[in-house]
């Protein structure tokens, strides 16, 4: 299975277009999006500056674009053309072919958290110390396994013509309801209660709570490790439902 994993993060990184829109985009949209920030300005009653609470959102969002955007599309293309059936020859059982495929993506989503919070800290002066740095950078890189294991059942669940409209429609729709972009103290009431039982909200909200010097709450964490378990769940029963079509 390390060797699966080594061979995917190559193959990723040697991509040249997803690593821009994955790495960099998120990246530019955080300056962009702050340059209509004033200095000082507060997130709500957040009690984080305005910059601290979009620098978490678009790391947040990096990471998502990393593990979900094309890798959905690419395991829908290998099936097409009989990579996964090749593999399914070797000694790899089904359990590692999936999770080679979540770890791989959380990998490659490192890059683009990396950017973002550099950005925060050099461009955009977010002052925070040095354990809550990692502590954004870890918890961020963790949660991304949820939208990595989303973005594998995706593939398995769709042709290749089919995988990426499908993800898109995931990628936004969890951005936009999860406050990725627009902030969520914004949203009506019943609307923020929704949004933090979808995945999107609870997951940047891990690096917020380390911004404020808390450890991330136990609901976050729990509303993200049941989707883990539903999406990972979701990918190995598809890829067996694969596998006896073949």
């Amino acid at each position: 299975m390390k060797t699966l994993v080594k061979l995917e993060i190559t193959r990723t990184l040697r991509n040249r277009k997803f690593m821009f829109f994955s790495v960099l985009y998120p990246a530019m949209l955080f300056l962009g999006i702050s340059l209509t920030y004033k200095s000082g300005a507060t997130a709500g009653d957040t009690g984080l500056s305005a910059l601290a609470y979009l620098m978490t959102s678009m790391a947040a969002f990096g990471a998502m674009t990393a593990v979900l955007m094309g890798n959905a599309e690419r395991i829908a293309r290998e099936r097409e053309k009989g990579w996964v059936r090749q593999l399914r020859l070797t000694a790899l059982p089904g359990r590692g072919y999936v999770t080679a495929k979540i770890a791989s993506a959380a990998t490659v989503s490192l890059p683009s958290i990396l950017i973002v919070l550099i950005l925060g800290a050099t461009v955009k002066d977010v002052h925070l110390k040095a354990w809550q740095w990692a502590g954004i950078g870890v918890a961020t890189w963790a949660g991304s396994l949820v939208f990595a294991a989303l973005g594998v059942a995706i593939g398995y669940l769709a042709t290749a013509d089919a995988a990426r409209p499908i993800s898109m429609i995931f990628y936004f729709g969890l951005a936009i309801l999860g406050g990725l972009w627009t902030p969520l103290y914004l949203f009506p009431h019943w609307l923020q209660t929704m949004a933090g039982y979808l995945p999107a909200a609870p997951y940047a909200a891990l690096g917020r709570s380390i911004e404020l010097g808390n450890a991330p709450h136990a609901k976050d964490v729990t509303v993200l490790a049941v989707y883990l378990l539903l999406f990972a769940g979701a990918a190995a029963w598809l890829y067996r439902k694969d596998t006896r079509k073949a």
